[in-house]
């Protein structure tokens, strides 16, 4: 079955870009119909669904996060990477990336704690 594996820096500083990998196992990003996204769930808040990249390689993103969010593909290495910019303390999160199809994403990695510092 489909696993996945976040990696990036825990800490990162506020005004800089973050950077998140998530490595993907057991089916490919760029199988028909399939699509990957990273969410994010701040302390003592709910799950932010963040952006998403199809099979296709299209993105989309949630109107919050538009101006700084991106997500991109490694498809030799069966990857994709989610960068933000200009980063704040509302950033500090655990990041999961997830895999799904139809806007559903039943399979999610562990997740990665992320921390902005000032």
């Amino acid at each position: 079955q489909v696993q996945l594996q976040e990696s990036g820096p825990g800490l990162v500083k506020a005004s800089q870009t973050l950077s998140l990998v998530c490595a993907v196992s057991g089916d490919s990003i760029t199988r028909t119909w399939t699509a990957w996204s990273w969410i994010r769930q701040p302390p003592g808040k709910t799950l932010e669904w963040m952006g998403v990249i199809p099979y296709d390689g299209n993105t989309y993103f949630s109107s919050s996060l538009k101006s700084r969010a991106s997500i991109s593909r490694d498809t030799s290495k069966n990857q994709f990477t989610l960068q933000l910019t200009s980063v704040t303390h509302e950033d500090t999160a655990v990041y999961y990336c997830a895999a799904g199809k139809d806007w559903t994403f039943p399979t999610w990695g562990q997740g990665t704690q992320v921390t902005v510092s000032s």
